[in-house]
């Protein structure tokens, strides 16, 4: 054999390349065998113009068939390229086939076709699995109310934003640039820092938990529970981050975790709360539970002081953690009135004896969870109050401080310098910028964020 052919033959074995002929006049093709495999037929098998036809999917066929008069048509350019699906004559199995040919002509007419074919199955294969994949990804990412978030390193931008951000964030997804910086001109402005820092640290490779606060395009404040994690490309290197990120602002706080009480659960407490309706998590050392104490959801420990050697400083470390978790400590004193007084004053909620009844945790629970839910809601209404008033100018908040100590327009006209008819605007500009719908609506508004009278003004 020449060297040439040769060297051809192992190209064609390296890349899977399976020649072929056909002549348009006779019908004649001309076959290796690696092709003969691909439509199911054992080695030196007969093939004609049938076994070819027999071969390729039906519904198939009619691209196949027009392919083919298109390269035998004189006045076309010849080339013979498509896609297209087999199913094994001798073995039933689907393959899928690439082939590209071009039409020899003598004097307009086609004399040969000679081409190559190439077995795509593994590829077709995969594709369907990654549509498969995807397509689950966003019926998923559609229908969970938890935003879906994949981020560009490079670009610090957002490839992705599931659906559920527009419920969350109260901006239509491609409405707006979606950027990096986008995401922080949202956050609250005492959680910038701390959150693009996280951030900072996924970009480094190192999945992170990120809690924060954002402000709608409406005002309204949503605390967030942002789950970020690194994707690495091939070589290594952080080129996608993304995450999931969770709307806690009216999140329950039915969360009730058991610390340290023992060897063993304490099952039959823990069921009773289930009844009650508190999700219920055990935990078997104070330490354990604090590692993981910041990324838990808020809600309300029991502390069994007999397993601890320091309740107090557990109080204390789970305190300044700033978790939003309240603490009940089960104490060793029955009688004592100064470990309860201390307990209190190191944080917790409430402080129990060794051998208090269920009925008593029960209820120690329940006075924590209310306290929660209150300390939340007058904690939501200043956020929300805060951020209406900083959109205020400093010359309205100068008069909303003068509505504040009873002045009337003509009284604050005249401790301000302005007339009072400029006044009168901006107390309307006011009342747009919060969103009152009334004079008292919008002292109060004031007074939740916390606002104080103007020490220079003064009711006449």
């Amino acid at each position: 054999m020449h060297p040439q052919e040769t060297q051809l033959g192992l190209v064609r074995d390296l890349l899977g390349v399976c020649p072929y002929s056909w002549n348009p006049r006779t019908g004649a093709l001309d076959w290796d065998n690696r092709l003969r495999e691909m439509w199911g037929l054992p080695a030196g098998a007969a093939i004609d113009e049938e076994t070819f036809k027999a071969g390729v999917h039906s519904d198939d066929w009619p691209r196949v068939e027009a392919a083919v008069a298109q390269s035998v048509d004189p006045d076309g350019d010849g080339a013979y390229a498509l896609e297209y699906r087999v199913i094994g004559i001798g073995d039933g199995v689907e393959r899928w086939v690439q082939t590209y040919g071009r039409a020899i002509c003598r004097n307009r007419t086609p004399i040969d076709i000679v081409g190559v074919v190439i077995d795509i199955t593994e590829r077709k294969r995969s594709e369907t699995r990654l549509r498969e994949s995807e397509q689950l990804f966003r019926m998923f990412a559609e229908n969970t109310n938890d935003v879906l978030w994949i981020g560009n390193a490079d670009r610090e931008a957002f490839d992705y934003l599931s659906p559920a951000y527009e419920r969350v964030w109260g901006a239509k997804v491609g409405s707006f640039e979606p950027t990096f910086r986008h995401w922080v001109d949202s956050l609250h402005p005492d959680d910038r820092s701390q959150a693009a820092a996280g951030l900072a640290r996924v970009y480094e490779g190192e999945a992170r938990t990120l809690n924060y606060r954002i402000i709608r395009s409406d005002g309204g404040i949503r605390r967030i529970r942002d789950a970020a994690f690194p994707i690495f490309d091939r070589q290594g290197k952080v080129g996608h981050v993304g995450g999931i990120a969770q709307d806690v602002t009216r999140a329950s706080p039915a969360q009730v975790y058991i610390v340290g009480a023992g060897n063993s659960p304490p099952l039959r407490l823990m069921s009773a709360m289930r009844g009650a309706g508190y999700r219920v998590t055990y935990f078997a050392s104070a330490r354990g539970f604090l590692e993981v104490a910041a990324v838990l959801q808020p809600g309300c420990a029991l502390l069994d002081a007999g397993s601890a050697t320091d309740e107090l400083a557990i109080v204390r470390e789970l305190e300044a953690l700033g978790s939003g978790i309240r603490s009940i400590v089960v104490g060793r004193d029955a009688e004592g009135i100064a470990p309860a007084v201390e307990a209190m004053k190191s944080g917790a909620s409430d402080y129990l004896g060794p051998d208090c009844q269920d009925e008593a945790v029960m209820a120690a629970v329940a006075s924590a969870m209310t306290k929660m839910r209150d300390a939340d809601s007058r904690d939501h209404a200043a956020e929300n109050a805060a951020v209406r008033v900083a959109n205020v100018s400093t010359r309205e908040r100068e008069v909303l401080e003068g509505l504040l100590c009873g002045g009337s327009n003509k009284t604050i006209a005249r401790e301000l310098g302005i007339s009072p008819r400029t006044v009168e605007l901006h107390r309307a500009h006011l009342m747009e910028r919060t969103g009152s719908h009334s004079l008292g609506e919008l002292l109060q508004i004031a007074l939740t964020a916390g606002l104080k009278p103007g020490k220079g003004l003064h009711a006449h």
